[in-house]
């Protein structure tokens, strides 16, 4: 089991930068792959960008140049650096681990979801 908690969401104006963190439990957390997802209101979750335990890193194309995924496998944590955001970004951000290596398709493990909101 993996327990997943985000934080370092809230409000930046456009072309601001935000940092994500996610904190996980678990001693096997390093051998896991973790991804970064988001949601909006009645829409569907989707990708973010994606790094798998051994540190290759995938991103969607409308965040690539922009954000920047990294682990810290000694402090359990994986970040989502968030860089020129933009008000398309404003959406729930979600942490997850567990996915297949080189797949967007999430793992079983889901954070509560921290909001980003960028204003105009």
């Amino acid at each position: 089991q993996v327990q997943l908690v985000e934080s370092g969401g809230g409000l930046v104006q456009a072309g601001g930068s935000l940092r994500l963190s996610c904190a996980a439990s678990g001693r096997t957390f390093s051998r896991y792959n973790t991804g970064w997802y988001r949601q909006a209101p009645g829409k569907e979750r989707e990708f973010v960008a994606a790094i798998t335990w051994s540190g290759g890193r995938t991103y969607a194309d409308s965040v690539k140049g922009r954000f920047t995924i990294s682990r810290d496998n000694a402090k359990n944590t994986v970040y989502l650096q968030m860089n020129s955001l933009n008000t398309e970004d404003t959406d729930i951000y979600y942490c997850n681990a567990g996915g297949k290596a080189d797949t967007t398709t999430p793992g079983p493990y889901w954070g509560q979801g921290t909001q980003v909101t960028v204003s105009s």
